[in-house]
């Protein structure tokens, strides 16, 4: 046998990879992602600087010439598909695998909350092993995992049972709201999902389950008048509104995960006008969809305290829970036993914030969280363990070449 390029361990033959619990493949895998730990690196700096925020997808041009590249390089066919006002995604099929049988989709979003000039007061810098910057945990350190996942099976010789298709929307940040079309056509095909949002806590929690994510706006339609010469002839929408958002607090159950938060008020027009409208937008979070439906209906229970004033509800939308389900426990066994292969024991978690795993999760075995270990989503302290991206990259790498959850 062959060197790997790793050096000092024995290849694994070429041809179909009998699983991912070879014994021969698991330590050239690991041996492949730790002689790369500065490649990667050097790859989640550049993406990093590659400013790419969800509301100005004309800035996205660089980040998708950087990654279609790479995809390119590790053995993939990629497309560029049009999102409209959210810009393009890329959708790149592995040449590693087989034409006409099934497909794993890895999904990754380029897009962050971060302004364009971030970099400016939040450099991209490696200090004690961590390397910071705007977007390098949420989520651009998955991207990092899927390509260098991919480099592995291409160079090693290795291929999966199950086709790998991988999906880097532009949109997640802000809801997915146009690329969820996309993602539920490629996961109803797909035999599982791996979802590459970041690892959970220190020890790099695996998501089993996420809550749905809801939102809605409230709006309450009052009278106008004047506030010094006939405010009795007014019917304050404002006032209305104070009372309203006291209500909707108190809908919180943190004992059964329920959350609702009002996150923007507006109102009124002057301050010697009575208020004839105001208007709040609201989230909620919950881990079963019929707990959203209380809150909806608690909501549209809701009688005013003021007189003369109306309430509505408006643009109800609800994204369902990445929920437990027997397929997705299934996937969760065999990515808990994956990971001992690179001596990481995984635990499960359950986390409050919803991804691309809520929607898949409906159509096909999902588990999320596989990216990096790291801190910091969407803080000013967003940070990666430098040495998670092998560790993580070796543990997709093998889940990649599992056989069909419907194999046995």
């Amino acid at each position: 046998m062959g060197e790997n390029e790793a050096g000092g361990h024995p290849a694994p033959s070429r041809g179909r990879s009998s699983g991912a619990f070879d014994a021969n493949v698991a330590p050239a895998v690991r041996l492949f992602m730790q002689a790369r730990q500065g490649e990667m690196v050097d790859l989640l700096c550049r993406l990093a600087l590659a400013e790419s925020p969800s509301d100005r997808p004309d800035a996205h041009a660089l980040i998708q010439d950087l990654l279609t590249g790479q995809l390119v390089d590790a053995g993939c066919l990629v497309e560029r598909l049009d999102g409209g006002e959210q810009g393009a995604h890329l959708v790149a099929r592995s040449r590693n695998g087989t034409v006409d049988g099934p497909t794993q989709l890895l999904v990754g979003h380029y897009d962050t909350v971060w302004p364009l000039g971030t970099i400016g007061e939040m450099p991209v810098r490696l200090e004690n092993g961590r390397l910071s910057g705007p977007g390098v945990y949420d989520m651009k350190g998955g991207l990092v995992l899927i390509i260098y996942a991919l480099r592995a099976l291409q160079q090693l010789g290795l291929e999966p049972s199950v086709t790998p298709l991988v999906l880097m929307n532009s949109d997640e940040e802000i809801g997915s709201p146009s690329s969820t079309p996309l993602v539920e056509r490629l996961a109803r095909s797909a035999d599982r999902a791996l979802i590459l949002e970041p690892a959970q806590g220190p020890s790099g929690k695996i998501k089993t389950a996420r809550k749905g994510v809801g939102h809605f706006k409230v709006r309450i339609r009052g009278v106008a008048a004047h506030a010094g010469v006939e405010p009795e002839k007014g019917a304050s929408a404002v006032l209305e509104l104070a009372h309203l958002v006291q209500r909707l607090h108190a809908l919180n159950d943190p004992e059964r995960g329920i959350s609702v938060n009002v996150g923007v008020i507006s109102g009124g027009n002057r301050s010697n006008v009575v208020a004839a409208d105001s208007l709040a937008n609201v989230d909620i979070r919950s881990y079963h969809e019929a707990e959203a439906m209380e809150i909806r209906d608690a909501v549209l229970a809701i009688e005013p305290v003021t007189p003369g004033v109306q309430i509505a509800m408006e643009d109800w939308d609800f994204r369902q829970a990445l929920e437990r389900t027997p397929r997705n426990q299934a996937l969760w066994e065999v990515t808990r036993r994956t990971g001992r292969l690179v001596g990481l024991e995984l635990e499960e978690t359950a986390v409050g914030g919803g991804s691309d795993g809520n929607t898949t999760s409906l159509h096909t075995a999902t588990i999320d969280g596989l990216g990096p270990v790291g801190a910091g989503s969407h803080a000013a302290h967003e940070y990666v363990e430098a040495d998670s991206l092998p560790e993580r990259a070796a543990l997709l790498a093998l889940l990649m070449l599992a056989p069909p959850l419907g194999a046995g």
